[in-house]
């Protein structure tokens, strides 16, 4: 059982850092109703990997691997908890943004996006896809012991 679900949240973890990859592209283009409708999609599959790395991630440090313990002694861990946190928080913002284009991309039309709002609606998702990165990094170091302090 733990490694299907080592196998789970990797592939969820991995899934959850190509659709902010795509919507890190697809953000830098231009906006018309093809590329709202990519981010749309991208986000979806965002908040359903998200949830995925989170039930299956507290699952494997509750009952599974090295135990509850072990994990909140690990420096890197507890980076990448926050950073995750702090990324879920972070990602409503687009999440929202999208949801309100809905209505328009369902009637064959793009909804005007002020500058403004686009330019934070980029801004936040280099900032998820740079702290995915960190996270990223964060796992390996966890994996490896780096700035576990016993206990």
């Amino acid at each position: 059982m733990a490694a299907l679900l080592a196998f789970l949240h990797h592939l969820a973890a991995f899934t959850l850092a190509a659709a902010v990859a795509v919507q890190f592209v697809a953000i830098r283009g231009e906006l018309d109703a093809a590329n709202a409708r990519r981010l749309s999609a991208a986000d979806a599959v965002l908040g359903l990997s998200a949830l995925t790395v989170l039930i299956v991630g507290l699952l494997r440090v509750f009952y599974f691997e090295k135990g509850a313990s072990y994990y909140f002694h690990s420096v890197p861990f507890i980076v990448k908890l926050s950073l995750f946190i702090i990324v879920a928080l972070a990602s409503i913002y687009p999440t929202v943004q999208f949801a309100s284009w809905r209505k328009a991309m369902k009637l064959g039309s793009m909804p005007a996006v002020a500058p403004g709002k686009l330019r934070a609606i980029r801004k936040v998702i280099h900032w998820e896809l740079a702290g995915v990165v960190v996270i990223l990094l964060c796992a390996a170091l966890m994996a490896r012991g780096v700035g576990y302090l016993g206990g």
